[in-house]
């Protein structure tokens, strides 16, 4: 099973950036990437995605602040977030999707305020 290591994530003040890193530990060319999210009490959400034609989605809460990109190269998958906010503030977890279907461990991203 392909395994996923997210990094990149800790403490930051309100309006800074974090970069996340998702590194695979095999090729993810031609297979849909996406970050979720899980606040404290709250439901994983969807936050952005790559799909395997190379289309961004985006959450709408994240829209115009966050980026996602990945390089096929390195087997890689980031995570550009921008003007962050407290409400940000989450547990960050990778996935990638069919045939792979595997999920990262989650890395901690706390906004302060």
């Amino acid at each position: 099973q392909v395994q996923l290591v997210e990094s990149g994530g800790g403490l930051v003040q309100a309006g800074g950036s974090l970069k996340l890193s998702c590194t695979a530990s095999e090729s993810i060319f031609g297979i849909a990437v996406a970050w979720y999210r899980q606040g404290s009490g709250q439901q994983r959400e969807f936050v952005a995605g790559v799909t395997r034609n190379e289309m961004k989605n985006y959450a709408t809460s994240v829209q115009g602040r966050f980026t996602i990109y990945r390089d096929n190269v390195k087997n890689a998958v980031y995570l550009q977030m921008n003007s962050l906010k407290p409400e940000d503030t989450a547990l960050y977890s990778c996935n990638v999707g069919h045939p792979l279907n595997s999920w990262g461990q989650g890395i901690q991203v706390t906004v302060s305020s």
